[in-house]
């Protein structure tokens, strides 16, 4: 899908010729003189069209427009959230077949954090997973225009957003796939070919270099599976040598039975999604290579199935992790935390500026959190706040928990240096404590996004989050450039024309 950025205020958006004109009709909106103006006025003034957001009235033919449907929608405050809202409420419109080539124009004056969020809504929208469903009607809609009244004040916003888009349906892609059809082998597939982007580079370890790094925890929870385990390193340099990296983990459990301490038949092809952290990771690396910021970001996915199988992990064994720490698993289930304790051990050795992993790692998150916000757990109140502020402007929400001493109490073992479940009270919490026993002294958060990845019911399937939430963190941690660099940087930097198609390894 296409995206085009224009100077379009609403005479003009009248004589675009297209499938679809969305108008964004804001609080105390001021109508000039021309016909689309007019409408939306009388249509206000009928109470036919109210300026809240989501409200909206759908016309066909309407005299004076090229545009054979038009739909004027509330857009409230303006705010990021209210356009989410106000596209949201008319995705269907933008699902139909015979809408290839959309307009959305700004009734007046909009923000940055507008259009980038207009952008991703249309294509949220607009979304349909076809990679095993050949039959599906895939989407239509290959164009979108999105009309401004000042280009220039929103060109970045624009460039953000196009991004965005590239990330989270290279993530829903994945996250989406049977587990068949992404195994812990196409997941390094998929990682290799992000490296086609300027300063994207992949490398997958295999069984045998993880078994040389001691990583005893991640090779005990893939003992039981046939498919082999992978490692893979992505690495971003966007800025020099000398800038030490934000290393990203992603949980990749490419499914997840329980192991031998089996999960209950309902449901359990949900856990398809249970490498949603890893699909986010990606995700966020895909758009790296479409925005070019000038930051370093290293992205570790340690992927594998838990499986029961004569090899399996057992109840009760006791494993050596990379750090040395010896661990009881007293349930096979909570194998989350195990391959992520050992890639939390490596990441040490690319002296991070900032860590954040990111897991579907319990069901206690979803209990406490709901499908609203993540949870977010961190030892550094200055990484926490800004994850915090980064989510709030992605619309991407998470939610900051305790990390308390006392938590971890339960997870004393009598058999080994750790346990790796403390019961059922306060489950996401000490399922992070777990974690920070891993985490050297570099700031530190864990996303647990167990109730947020993924949708179920009649919308079953991943959502992308929280690759909104990741982009925009890495993106308020490059420096602004110097004036110098600004000139040598300005016009051809950003395309008003970018191609938003995406094709999955």
């Amino acid at each position: 899908m296409n995206f085009d950025l224009k100077t379009l205020e609403l005479p003009a958006a009248a004589t675009e010729k297209c499938d679809l004109l969305v108008v964004l009709v804001p609080e105390g909106f001021k109508p000039g003189q021309d016909a689309l103006s007019v409408l939306v006025a009388h249509a206000l003034k009928c109470g036919d069209l109210e300026s809240k957001a989501g409200k909206h009235l759908q016309l066909y033919l309407a005299p004076a427009v090229s545009a054979r449907r038009v739909v004027l929608v509330g857009a409230g405050n303006g705010s990021a959230r209210a356009i989410r809202q106000a596209v949201q409420a008319i995705a269907a419109t933008f699902k139909l077949s015979q809408v290839k080539r959309a307009v959305v124009c700004f009734a007046g004056e909009t923000t940055a954090d507008g259009v980038c969020a207009a952008i991703q809504a249309v294509a949220d929208a607009s979304y349909v997973y076809t990679t095993t469903k050949p039959k599906a009607d895939a989407r239509t809609l290959n164009r979108v225009v999105i009309g401004v009244a000042h280009v220039e004040a929103v060109r970045e916003a624009f460039a953000q957003g196009v991004g965005l888009v590239e990330g989270v349906e290279f993530a829903r892609e994945w996250g989406n796939r049977p587990a068949n059809h992404a195994t812990p082998n196409l997941l390094g597939e998929a990682a290799k070919s992000l490296g086609r982007h300027p300063r994207v580079q992949c490398k997958v370890h295999g069984p045998a270099e993880v078994a040389r790094l001691g990583m005893g925890a991640f090779m005990a929870v893939a003992r039981g599976s046939e498919e082999p385990l992978r490692l893979i390193e992505l690495r971003y340099s966007g800025a020099g040598k000398s800038e030490t990296p934000v290393v990203l983990i992603g949980k990749g459990i490419t499914f997840d039975t329980g192991g031998i301490s089996i999960k209950p038949a309902a449901e359990m092809d949900e856990m398809k999604f249970d490498m949603c952290g890893a699909a986010s990771v990606l995700g966020v690396f895909r758009a790296l290579g479409e925005l070019q910021p000038a930051i370093n970001v290293v992205g570790l996915i340690p992927a594998c199935e838990n499986m029961p199988d004569g090899r399996a992990v057992k109840p009760g064994d006791v494993v050596t992790s990379m750090s040395g720490q010896t661990i009881e698993i007293l349930n096979t289930d909570a194998e989350g935390r195990l391959v992520l304790c050992d890639v939390l051990t490596y990441a040490a050795r690319f002296k991070p500026a900032a860590v954040v992993d990111i897991a579907t790692l319990t069901g206690a998150c979803v209990i406490a959190l709901g499908a609203v916000r993540s949870g977010l757990f961190s030892n550094n109140d200055a990484l926490a706040s800004a994850l915090s502020a980064a989510g709030d402007v992605a619309q991407d929400f998470c939610w900051r928990m305790p990390l308390d001493e006392d938590y971890a109490e339960g997870l004393k073992s009598n058999f080994a240096d750790i346990g790796n479940v403390a019961g059922r009270a306060g489950g996401s919490i000490t399922a992070a404590k777990f974690l920070q026993r891993f985490v050297g002294a570099f700031p530190w958060a864990h996303l647990d996004i167990a109730g947020t990845a993924w949708k179920g019911g009649a919308v079953k399937g991943a959502t992308g989050r929280p690759v909104g939430l990741l982009v925009h963190y890495l993106l308020s941690r490059v420096q602004p450039l110097s004036a110098k660099d600004a000139v040598k940087k300005s016009s051809p930097a950003v395309s008003a024309r970018p191609n938003t198609r995406s094709k999955p390894a």
